[in-house]
């Protein structure tokens, strides 16, 4: 996708949903990575937790 493509889209974007309307709309898709990035991190920490799990419990055996 090139500039012009972009451009064109943001001035539809602009049109239809008004000035005001695109800073709400980006602070709420800025929030929604946020806690997207947050949950994959907090599955990947206790991804590592289940897998020290797993590995005391086989040294146990």
């Amino acid at each position: 996708m090139g500039t012009t493509e972009i451009l064109i889209i943001a001035a539809i974007v602009l049109v239809l949903f008004g000035g005001a309307a695109i800073p709400k709309f980006a602070r709420s898709l800025g929030r929604a990575r946020k806690e997207f990035s947050e949950g994959i991190a907090e599955g990947e920490a206790e991804g590592e937790k289940g897998k020290a799990a797993k590995k005391d419990v086989k040294k146990g055996e």
